[in-house]
């Protein structure tokens, strides 16, 4: 299985209890990494894409998509956490050998994430039509958002197979296919986009006239062809993982038998448990991050039109600072997830604290890169020169917060790797609102929009310390028997 490559070779070495050098460890972290930091960036490219191209239909589009931004992201991220599970599941099985058992949790896993998908599916479109007024739209564009948002959570079981997928494969060790797929599905969206938002267009280049059909559904089109494009990467990712990989390969000729006779049909209750014991934590996280970005963004609206628009694009500009943030936590799930399946608590460790300290490096580099050119950056989005200098005021204020905020964020993906969800949830949870929250309240009083930032930089610091401190003790590696324990921190 793991002779065609570096990296299959490397994770054969994990399993099998082999010595691994400073150099082969961090090798093998920057070769997990590297593909999904790609895969981070078509993610973000995707969201620019969308703002800018609902952009050219005028204010009250992109009004309506910018309002259900935040609610769509809670609901994303639920199906998304309902998925890690098993995805760490499915990591512990390969690290200890039982690729048998990995297909097992695989295969029972489809239908759970279709089930979340369609739960999500099912309430997202019974709140549809009054979830704008909720969050204080005017009616000129309640109708568009509406069904902006009916659109996207009617699609959302096929986005859970999306997350699962691409999750059991990252934490078989697998990370281009979710790249090459993030890839297409940002291209894809740029298709769609056209075709379905805009109306039938004609165009002169050199001398030619070109006409380009097109649906202009508007943004119902954005929609649309956003679904589109994630139901095709669905379709790929899940056909790769089912039929190509070896590991986990469900069907085709790749699929090997399972004669155990643990590996039954029907519904395992053992293993829902135990995959929605490590999601359940991550999915209330979500709601209450999601739920504290939308109390931010009342905290901002007195301060004027002006600073809600610069902190909307403060956020969205921020976003690629912290692209390597997420895409090391992703290798750091992965050889964490493997290291502690196959009892190799001592190589888990050190696979986390390498992680940890590569992400906060390329994000102090992302951070510098930030406060030199933020100016740059904000013209990017905007024109109006008191926005502009506002958003440039808080970018710098956020540069500082980089390298902890790495911190914290690539620290989590090694703690998820290990099964240890709750802890790493609630400092997350208890962060956001007993001093972020607060802060950016009181601070906003006295500074305006700078005391928001001001407030988020400092719990950004103080969490990723906190993170830091949980990671150099042993208390989130877990050792899964009590032989484990006897031994794992001797096999290095």
């Amino acid at each position: 299985m793991y002779e065609n490559c570096y990296l299959c070779t490397m994770l054969s070495k994990i399993q099998k209890g082999e010595a691994l050098s400073l150099k082969e460890r961090l090798r093998l972290v920057f070769t997990l990494a590297w593909p999904s930091i790609m895969a981070q960036l078509s993610t973000i490219a995707m969201q620019y894409i969308d703002a800018a191209m609902v952009g050219r239909l005028g204010a009250d589009p992109s009004a309506s998509v910018g309002l259900m931004a935040t609610s769509l992201w809670m609901f994303w991220g639920v199906c998304s956490a309902a998925t890690v599970g098993f995805a760490v599941l499915v990591a512990h099985r390969i690290g200890a050998g039982d690729e048998d058992g990995a297909r097992d949790v695989f295969r029972k896993a489809i239908p759970a994430a279709f089930a979340v998908g369609a739960i999500m599916a099912a309430i997202g479109n019974l709140i549809a039509g009054p979830l704008p007024r909720w969050l204080g739209g005017g009616e000129e564009i309640c109708g568009d958002a509406s069904a902006y948002f009916r659109i996207f959570t009617s699609a959302l079981p096929l986005l859970s197979l999306n997350y699962l997928g691409c999750g059991v494969l990252r934490c078989a060790g697998n990370m281009k296919v979710p790249a090459g797929v993030g890839v297409m599905m940002c291209a894809l969206d740029v298709v769609f986009n056209f075709l379905l938002i805009f109306p039938t267009s004609s165009y002169h280049i050199f001398g030619a006239k070109i006409t380009l059909p097109g649906a202009g559904m508007g943004v119902e089109g954005a929609a649309l062809g956003t679904v589109a494009a994630e139901t095709v990467a669905a379709a790929a990712v899940m056909y790769w993982a089912i039929r190509r990989e070896p590991a986990i390969a469900l069907a085709g000729p790749l699929r090997r038998p399972q004669p155990s006779l643990r590996h039954q049909q029907g519904i395992d209750w053992n293993l829902l448990q135990s995959a929605f014991r490590l999601s359940l934590p991550m999915m209330v996280e979500h709601v209450a991050l999601t739920g504290a970005q939308i109390v931010t963004t009342i905290i901002v609206a007195p301060l004027g039109t002006m600073a809600i628009a610069a902190n909307a694009f403060g956020v969205t500009a921020e976003a690629l600072c912290y692209m390597p943030g997420y895409g090391m936590a992703d290798a750091a799930t992965t050889l964490v997830g493997q290291s502690h399946g196959a009892g190799r608590l001592r190589l888990a460790r050190s696979f986390g604290m390498l992680t940890v300290g590569a992400g906060m490096v390329m994000m102090t580099a992302t951070g510098i890169l930030l406060w030199l050119f933020a100016p740059e950056v904000m013209s990017l989005f905007t024109p109006v020169e008191e926005i502009r200098l506002a958003g440039t005021a808080c970018l710098r204020i956020e540069a500082w917060a980089e390298p902890m905020f790495a911190a914290s964020i690539v620290a989590y993906g090694a703690m998820v790797g290990a099964g240890d969800t709750l802890v790493p949830a609630c400092m997350n949870f208890g962060c956001i609102w007993l001093v972020r929250i607060p802060l950016a309240y009181f601070l906003a009083r006295v500074y305006g929009l700078e005391g928001v930032w001001i407030g988020m930089c400092a719990e950004l610091s103080l969490r990723g310390l906190l993170f830091l401190l949980r990671l150099r003790s042993r208390r989130w590696l877990k050792p899964a028997t009590q032989r484990d324990r006897r031994t794992s921190w001797r096999n290095a």
